[in-house]
């Protein structure tokens, strides 16, 4: 049999296109080489617990369009992300918000709040000419040393004196006691997890799992007219023209006899030492609950650590800097020859997304070639 389409890689951006595909009655064949659908946002129950395999993802938009079609698919909770910043034991309300300035002060109204950030920020005079320079202009020193520099190195791997200015070009701050950290009209987790979404957007529609396209390319190939293809776009041209870069995270899961072990879902370890960025404790991502509301007697944690990636890990951000930039755009030059292939999401566009961003450039994609 040939399909009309091959999606190669079921994670959001697949998922999306095989859908809409099938509701345009075309035939599609969704292959992926893990053992598993939803990509990285793959969920697995251990202990009555949504764990989060690839990182926490939290799903958070104000574009209606993608709301209304993401609902379809599942209920979401009300979890409103309010992670929390240790520094050497010191715990303070992220992101930057009255409580922070008020633990880290003792300020108590925005007026002396803002006061002590002008009073600091003062020390960089000029453009700031790297990452360090754009924090302190920003937030002032003491918040740049306590909550900024040693997280931000450690999930980059540079000293913040070596990093571009832009990453953090827009710090949220806020003169309120608002711990909300999305600026985000809708936002939660989906009730039952992030696989069961995946696997309703994929009711009716075949997948075959460890299935490896490149290792197989013109087998494939021969099987459909065109193929939508997820994964990374240097390795789709077997990367003729070089590597693109990426930070890789590794994870360290534990089950603990505890009902609760940090109290919230996410706490990011800001000092240097400590040689995780985070831990994260997932049953909070559904108030401690199982799905028939009983509290759970366990918890599971998971420690992020931040690596440099190398062939062989798995890709998580991409190094937006020049050099790369640069390389990505003669990859995409490439991809624009190939006629019958559509190159999306995160790893086939080189692109740091959200997954509303994504479910969104998979639906302008879907208007384009299906209407």
């Amino acid at each position: 049999m040939k399909y009309d389409y091959l999606v190669v890689g079921a994670g959001l951006y697949g998922a999306v296109f095989a859908h809409e595909a099938k509701q345009k009655g075309k035939s599609v064949l969704v292959i992926d080489k893990r053992p598993h659908i939803a990509g990285n946002v793959y969920s697995k129950q251990v202990e009555g617990i949504h764990v989060h395999q690839y990182g926490a993802h939290i799903f958070h938009t104000n574009n209606r369009k993608v709301w209304q079609y993401i609902t379809k698919f599942a209920e979401f909770n009300r979890f409103t992300n309010s992670p929390v910043a240790n520094y050497k034991g010191e715990l303070y309300s992220l992101p930057f918000n009255m409580y922070t300035f008020n633990k880290m002060w003792g300020v108590t109204t925005p007026e002396e709040a803002t006061q002590k950030i002008e009073e600091q920020r003062r020390e960089i005079v000029g453009e700031p000419k790297n990452l360090e320079e754009q924090a302190i202009s920003l937030v002032g020193r003491d918040i740049y040393e306590k909550l900024i520099k040693g997280y931000t190195e450690k999930q980059w791997g540079r000293d913040c004196k070596e990093l571009p200015a832009f990453i953090i070009k827009r710090l949220p701050v806020r003169l309120t006691f608002d711990n909300n950290y999305f600026n985000a009209l809708y936002q939660g987790i989906p009730i039952g997890g992030y696989t069961k979404m995946l696997e309703q957007m994929l009711a009716g529609i075949e997948v075959r799992l460890n299935e490896d396209y490149l290792g197989k390319k013109a087998e494939y190939d021969a099987m459909a007219e065109r193929i939508v293809y997820t994964g990374a776009i240097d390795a789709y041209f077997d990367y003729r023209l070089g590597n693109l870069e990426y930070r890789s995270v590794r994870f360290e899961n534990e089950i603990l006899d505890i009902p609760n072990y940090q109290g919230n879902a996410a706490v990011n370890y800001t000092d240097r030492e400590t040689p995780w960025t985070r831990i994260i404790e997932h049953k909070w991502f559904e108030f401690g609950k199982d799905e028939n509301g009983k509290d759970l007697p366990k918890t599971v944690i998971s420690k992020e650590y931040s690596s440099e990636w190398k062939p062989g890990d798995e890709p998580y951000y991409p190094v937006n800097d020049e050099k790369n930039g640069a390389l990505y755009q003669a990859y995409k030059e490439l991809a624009n020859q190939e006629s019958n292939v559509i190159f999306g999401g995160r790893l086939g566009e080189y692109k740091y997304y959200d997954m509303d961003a994504v479910i969104a450039a998979a639906l302008d994609m879907c208007e384009k070639e299906l209407s």
